[in-house]
């Protein structure tokens, strides 16, 4: 494979990072440049990945636009490259031995965004949770660095409660935004908990219900935030200030979230720049 292709590939993916609104590109500056470069190229592909979902367009395109990536993905292992990320992405996944059943476990959770289905239960939430979060990150910490001597299982298992953690936040920072578009993440246990339903939660006479909803849902990702922490000691030097930048950013999400509860039903509630930067420089600074 020609490295002016490689490199060309990676330079198409860090751009693609770059036009990210995500605090997931900033937190790959804490890596040396060739793990950044390794980080870009998983990034542009989960990007495009959730793009296929996510843009207008009919149901059974869009299943069609996703079946054949994850074609394309397959022949991109074996050196058959369909798109500009493929080069880089191969590369990467070779470099740092990434189980590309992670990125098809990511497409799956995309999959399931197509033709949204309401979740009865958090046992049925878990796994789509798994799949576009949780994937990600075991995508991701072979890049990022394992101590030697370090349990595989235990780095997975940590991992997964991270994707879990991060994927709850993410989920009630979205609420009222995914239910205008007709998505409704949490489950339908969840509500009948609180005597409420997703269109009623808006209702004024509802307001100490839905606020009590979730600080359920906020209690519940803290369980998998706590269960993630172990990561950071199973992680090299550099691997641990990523982790631990990307948990602190997405734990002071959820209490921004949990704060402002009302918020999250008209608006998407954001950290404050100087919170992400301070966060940033704290974690370039801890060179332990």
């Amino acid at each position: 494979m020609s490295r002016d292709r490689v490199a060309a590939s990676y330079a198409h993916c860090r751009r693609v990072t770059a036009r990210a609104k995500s605090s997931f590109p900033l937190a790959f500056r804490l890596l040396p440049r060739p793990k950044r470069d390794g980080m870009a190229a998983l990034y542009a592909f989960f990007r495009l990945t959730d793009d296929l979902a996510d843009e207008p367009g009919d149901p059974a395109a869009k299943c069609h636009a996703l079946n054949r990536w994850r074609a394309q993905l397959d022949d991109a292992t074996r050196g058959v490259f369909a798109h500009r990320v493929h080069a880089a992405l191969h590369d990467t996944v070779c470099r740092y031995a990434v189980p590309v059943a992670h990125l098809h476990a990511v497409i799956d959770g995309v999959a399931q965004d197509v033709v949204p289905q309401p979740f009865a239960t958090f046992d049925e939430l878990y796994p789509y949770c798994y799949r576009v979060a949780s994937a990600v990150g075991l995508a991701c910490v072979p890049v990022w660095g394992v101590r030697p001597g370090v349990d595989p299982a235990a780095v997975a298992a940590a991992s997964e409660a991270a994707g879990v953690a991060f994927q709850l936040t993410n989920i009630l920072r979205d609420f009222g935004e995914d239910f205008r578009d007709g998505r409704v993440y949490l489950p339908a246990e969840d509500f009948a908990r609180f005597g409420l339903t997703p269109a009623t939660c808006a209702e004024p006479a509802n307001q100490a219900k839905f606020l009590a909803l979730v600080a359920f849902e906020a209690a519940r990702a803290r369980e998998f935030y706590a269960a993630s922490m172990p990561l950071a000691g199973m992680l090299t030097p550099e691997g641990r200030r990523i982790f631990t930048a990307l948990s602190t950013l997405y734990r002071r999400l959820l209490d921004r979230v949990e704060a402002r509860a009302g918020d999250v039903l008209t608006r998407r509630v954001r950290l404050p720049r100087a919170t992400k930067a301070a966060v940033l420089v704290r974690a370039w600074l801890d060179r332990g």
